[in-house]
């Protein structure tokens, strides 16, 4: 304490402020005092430094606000001044710590201010360094070896900066030294070093001071005393056989593994010899439990397994202790390197995704960056990436390490529409390793697809009558497209039927040209073909028509489709009797009371089928062989095929009449002979009847007048009936055969002759020609881009057709004729439409055969009509199934 007194005189003299300033912004002031201050010393004029005029600091009550523990500086009332109130101790205070400050609250009234007072304590050198204790006791063997250390425990210092650099110094001595070893943040070890050979024979202790000393003004110091007694033990310790053990051992060996065999020999005898094996210390520390020593054999053994990837050296101090008196020791070192194993698979990481691909993607597009790592070295850390399937997907190396997964082909998202895609990694181990990371890749659609008909040519078969908004048919487009892209909306594009549409309407009128959505519908969702009104086939035989499938897609892409609507005939119409050929006014005329009392008397079927009733009359002469003509009946039928088809039946006079008519021609002649008793006037009732189903009829009333001679059957034949000519009935105007007459008829029987023939050859050659078209295979007839459709006779009749064409065989002289023939006509193609994956196929060259026979068909019959109707002959048109040929008399 005297040195702190001398102290506190030296600084009482005159009190330094080292710092006073005001700092306008925070409203602190900062001052400094050594430590040790005498009670009363000035710390600072606090008053002016607030800025407070004299005699303020008291009026305003400036004082310090205590916190805690009692502050060791006070303000003078008067004055205003910072003043030392008690003892200021910096390492009770703040200890080790610098700079140490006192921290103060100063408060005014009127009005009232806090201010913040910071006061340094600055440190002198008032504590002397010193020991843990006063002597430290130390046993050195007398054969320790030169420059054996002993390490010693330092001296503290209880003040900062330069009053603590403590530097030490030992009292002299021929056996020891003082060795002092600065480290960092200026740490020092002491070590006592033996620099010459003990002997405790000659001198058993040693006692030796050392001293530590601080850095201040006057310097202060500290000592210990050192007792080093000399003990007499074993001289030798035991020695390796070298001193360092390098081994080398893979990182997959099992545990119980035989590392090394250390070994160390001892000269000593006895007790002294004997030594054991022991671990000391290992690098890593963690590992020391790792390994294991025989304490007898030196065997050092494995206890765990070992991880390459978390250490690779590891470093054991391994020591032999004698048992003597004073036991010794001598150390090696084991080295083991650890030896890498292919033992870890490679790892594959997606870094980033970018799913889904458009299927649009181009290529190079990168769909995932990769990361693969291994944690093996050499060979087995080395990783080769491959992609499965390769295709359409690539690996590209960006740097060590990453890839990046690109697109390699173009995608097609109706073929495949989702990729698993496996990245697969391999080592470069024997054997390799292999890690494999699946990816899922959705491919997302673009609007590449047009919708797509199953059928380019739809045949569709429509009975007529139909109900309006009958299910017709069901059309359906494919779009593989997905979402919008693959909704197909249907609407009618164009065709129509009538005189100026190049579809074709058969052989039925239409009044001008109407659009064929004037006749059908198309669900825009559906696709289901609806008629919108009835169809009539004596109206309307075909119409063909396009229907266009569009997607929603941007932009939208479209198909088309070629539908040829077939109108099937029912058998609505019953047959018209038509008048005689001529025309003109003549003995037919309408039935009114007598052909009513004869359909009355017919059945209930007949009258609910039966269509009109005519009247003819017709005179022959008694005694008329059989077979003679007498008449013929006319007659038509709207409906088409075996609807069309008409037979004649002779419903009375019923039994052994003394007529009959023929079930296909329609000629009313005589069974017999007429006799006078058959009466002056027969009656015959005549029902026309077609092959429908139902069939339908009508009735036609002959009345056959019986007169004495040829002659007057004749005249009445020449007063214009049209229906039995004279020159049929076989006399000539005068009742008898005149050699005029004769000779006429036989003229005109010569001509008659040669004409059948030559038509029937060309008939001949026009059936053969026609039949070789006809019934050529089915693919001639093939027609646009898609196959044509034959009808099955059963459903429409006795005819296949499609788009017909009519064309008679003989143009009678009223100008009524039914079409005989049906042929086939081209199908329009369809319009251009956006379709990118429709292939266009060439239409067959198969027609033109077929329409050549048509052709040269056609002319045969127009030529056959010609010969016929220019002969000095009458042409008289009859019905075999119901179609219009030539009867010729």
């Amino acid at each position: 304490m005297g040195v702190g007194g001398a102290a506190r005189r030296s600084w009482g003299a005159a009190v330094l402020v080292l710092q006073a300033a005001w700092a306008l912004g925070g409203g602190q002031v900062r001052y400094s005092v050594p430590e040790e201050a005498e009670a009363g010393t000035v710390v600072g004029r606090l008053a002016q430094d607030l800025g407070l005029e004299a005699g303020e600091a008291e009026a305003r009550r400036l004082r310090l606000v205590a916190r805690g523990r009692r502050a060791s500086v006070e303000v003078s009332g008067a004055s205003g001044a910072l003043v030392v109130s008690s003892r200021l101790d910096r390492e009770e205070l703040c200890g080790k710590s610098a700079p140490c400050a006192l921290r103060l609250e100063v408060l005014l009234d009127r009005p009232l201010r806090v201010f913040h007072v910071e006061v340094e304590i600055t440190d002198i050198n008032d504590n002397a360094p010193r020991f843990p204790a006063a002597s430290k006791n130390i046993s050195v063997w007398e054969n320790s070896p030169l420059n054996s250390r002993f390490p010693l425990e330092g001296a503290s210092d209880a003040d900062i900066g330069s009053n603590a650099q403590l530097s030490y110094t030992l009292s002299p001595s021929e056996h020891f030294a003082l060795d002092v070893q600065r480290g960092e943040d200026y740490l020092e070890s002491l070590f006592l070093v033996m620099t010459k050979s003990l002997d405790r024979e000659s001198l058993s202790e040693h006692r030796l001071v050392l001293t530590a000393s601080d850095g201040g003004r006057p310097a202060l110091t500290g000592t210990v005393q050192l007792v080093i007694s000399v003990l007499d033990a074993n001289d030798n310790a035991p020695q390796f056989n070298q001193s360092v053990y390098k081994v080398q051992l893979p990182e997959d060996a099992p545990e119980g593994t035989l590392v090394v065999r250390v070994g160390a020999t001892d000269l000593d005898e006895g007790i002294n010899q004997d030594f054991s094996y022991s671990i000391v210390s290992s690098v890593p520390a963690s590992r020391r439990d790792a390994f294991s020593v025989d304490p007898r054999t030196g065997e050092i053994r494995l206890r765990e397994r070992l991880d390459y990837e978390d250490i690779r050296i590891c470093e054991l101090q391994i020591e032999a202790k004698d048992e003597g008196f004073n036991p010794l020791s001598g150390h090696c070192k084991v080295v083991v390197q650890v030896l890498d194993v292919n033992d870890n698979a490679p790892e594959v990481w997606v870094t980033s995704l970018s799913v889904p691909v458009s299927e649009d993607a181009a290529l190079g597009t990168v769909v995932a960056l990769l990361s693969v790592s291994d944690r093996d070295s050499g060979p087995n850390g080395r990783v080769r990436c491959a992609v499965r399937p390769p295709s359409p997907f690539g690996l590209v190396a960006t740097f060590a390490g990453s890839y990046s997964l690109v697109l390699r082909e173009a995608l097609d998202r109706e073929r495949v529409s989702e990729y698993e895609v496996e990245v697969r990694a391999e080592d470069g181990g024997a054997p390799p390793l292999r890690a494999i990371r699946g990816l899922r890749v959705p491919v997302s659609d673009v609007n590449d697809n047009a919708p797509a008909f199953a059928q380019a040519v739809y045949t569709v078969l429509a009975r007529e009558n139909n109900a309006a908004g009958a299910e017709l048919a069901r059309l359906w487009a494919r779009d593989p497209d997905e979402a919008g892209n693959g909704r197909v909306s249907y609407s009618v594009a164009e065709g129509g039927a009538g005189s100026g549409s190049g579809s074709g309407s058969g052989s039925g009128s239409v009044s001008g040209w109407r659009p064929a959505s004037s006749y059908v519908s198309v669900d825009a969702e559906s696709g289901r073909l609806r008629a919108l009104r009835p169809l009539d086939y004596e109206e309307l035989q075909v119409l063909q028509f396009e229907v266009r499938a569009v997607d929603a897609g941007e932009p939208p892409l479209c198909g088309n489709a070629t539908v040829q609507l077939f109108v099937v005939d029912e058998n609505d119409n019953v047959p018209a009797l038509l008048p005689p050929a001529g025309g003109g006014s003549g003995p037919w005329s309408r039935g009114e009371a007598a052909e009513t009392g004869w359909r009355a008397t017919s059945s209930a079927a007949e009258a609910s089928s039966s269509g009109s009733s005519w009247s003819l009359w017709a005179r022959a002469a008694w005694g008329a062989p059989a077979g003679q003509v007498v008449a013929k009946i006319r007659a038509v039928d709207a409906d088409s095929g075996y609807n069309a088809w008409l037979r004649y039946e002779l419903r009375e006079p019923r039994g052994d009449g003394p007529f009959r008519v023929g079930l296909y021609s329609g000629e009313v002649s005589t069974a017999r002979a007429l006799e006078e008793a058959d009466g002056p006037r027969q009656r015959l009732l005549i029902v026309v009847r077609d092959h429908g189903e139902p069939p339908r009829s009508a009735t036609a009333t002959l009345s056959v007048s019986l007169v004495e001679g040829p002659e007057e059957a004749l005249a009445v034949a020449g007063a214009g009936t049209g229906a039995v000519m004279a020159g049929s009935l076989g006399f000539g105007s005068d009742g008898s055969s005149s050699g005029a007459a004769a000779a006429a008829t036989a003229a005109t029987n010569v001509w008659l002759v040669v004409a059948i023939c030559a038509v029937s050859s060309l008939l001949v050659l026009a059936v053969v020609l026609y039949g070789a078209g006809r019934w050529a295979p089915r693919a001639a007839v093939l027609t646009g881009p898609g196959p044509a459709t034959l009808v099955c006779a059963s459903e429409v009749g006795s005819w296949s057709y499609s788009q017909r064409h009519s064309r008679s065989l003989c143009v009678a002289t009223d100008g009524v004729g039914k079409s005989d023939l049906m042929v086939f006509s081209p199908s329009c193609p369809p319009p251009p439409c956006p379709a990118p994956k429709e292939t266009p196929q060439d239409p067959p060259a198969l027609l033109d055969t077929v329409s050549d026979s048509r052709q040269l068909l056609a002319f045969f019959s127009s030529f056959s009509s010609f010969v016929l109707c220019s002969l000095p002959i009458h042409c008289f048109p009859f019905s075999v199934s119901g179609r219009d040929v030539l009867s010729v008399f």
